[in-house]
């Protein structure tokens, strides 16, 4: 416990953001992401937000790919209820549709996963449109900024995730292995280097390690039935876990701030951010230097810490009181 109270204070620290007066009940915002049908961006902002009497909705094109009993509200935009504010995660093509759609409604814009720091194609239709942009971290911010093709203030007020970080109890030899999604669907792409992954995670069970599988949310379960599928969250589960492998996202420096090290499994077409590489011990780009890279992972110095995870502690109260 220590050791967390130790490094919520670093990573809290100067990045501490006063929460002002109680915000105002019954907001209705719609939310549109470069992932239409992917609810699992929005999911950790709807405890805070019923907290606050406000209801979230994200926008999807129909109602084909939705998932049965997700706890996200879904609607299109010819059934969405009026709103007080549009979010949009991306300047993707169905995020500047939705702009483009609902021409009355105030819009923000917040990175709930990370973009490449290049300016989107459609950006410059979202960008005289948004009142605030908000991002997790200065990282993260100094990308979705570039990303948006603006030098505008990007309010930096942490990830929801990391309001209730899990006390880190490590397990000998268990490896988390955090996937990305193979193959290609209808709500969303594929990252370069799972097959590495795969491979990589061959070595380590091999070599005698645990291997407890964090699946991305649009991942083929088949691929990796063989091994521990962990039954609660990836940040859940790198608590239990001596390292963390795996394609460098959004959840890095999550887990990063739980005290768990991370291997990056990198691919020559694979782009990211560089502070999501930042956080990693090392990357590797053969499955045979898969299993030195975690005997030997080390969590980042404390300055890259906090600049890739932000403020911890608060953060969907601070966001909420962003788009009030």
């Amino acid at each position: 416990m220590k050791s967390l109270l130790s490094r919520r204070t670093v990573l809290g620290g100067a990045l501490a953001v006063a929460l002002g007066g109680g915000s105002a009940r019954g907001r209705r915002i719609l939310v549109a992401t470069n992932e239409p049908w992917a609810t699992y961006h929005v999911k950790p902002l709807l405890a805070e937000a019923a907290r606050h009497g406000w209801r979230l909705t994200q926008l999807v094109p129909d109602y084909a790919k939705v998932t049965p009993g997700d706890p996200v509200p879904v609607a299109t935009p010819a059934d969405a209820p009026r709103a007080d504010l549009l979010v949009v995660t991306g300047a993707g093509d169905w995020p500047a549709d939705c702009v483009a759609r609902f021409r009355r409604t105030r819009v923000a814009a917040r990175a709930l996963a990370y973009q490449v720091p290049v300016e989107a194609p459609r950006a410059k239709e979202i960008r005289p449109r948004l009142r605030v942009i908000t991002a997790s971290s200065p990282a993260e911010a100094r990308a979705f900024g570039a990303y948006l093709g603006t030098k505008r203030r990007i309010e930096v007020v942490g990830s929801p995730q990391t309001d209730d970080l899990p006390q880190r109890v490590p397990e000998k030899d268990l490896v988390l292995v955090l996937t990305s999604v193979t193959h290609p669907d209808g709500t969303g792409s594929a990252a370069p280097g799972t097959e590495l992954l795969l491979a990589a995670t061959e070595r380590l069970a091999a070599a005698g390690k645990r291997v407890l599988v964090g699946l991305h949310p649009r991942e083929n379960r088949r691929l990796w039935e063989k091994y521990e599928i962990s039954s609660v969250s990836s940040l859940a589960a790198s608590a239990r876990a001596e390292a963390a492998i795996g394609i460098p996202g959004t959840v890095f420096p999550l887990i990063a701030a739980v005290g768990t090290p991370l291997v990056g499994c990198t691919d020559p077409a694979l782009s990211v951010p560089d502070y999501l590489r930042a956080v990693c011990s090392s990357t590797i780009a053969d499955a045979g230097q898969a299993v030195a890279a975690i005997v030997s992972a080390r969590l980042p110095d404390a300055a890259t810490l906090a600049d890739a995870v932000g403020p911890i502690g608060g953060s969907a109260r601070r966001l909420l009181t962003e788009w009030d």
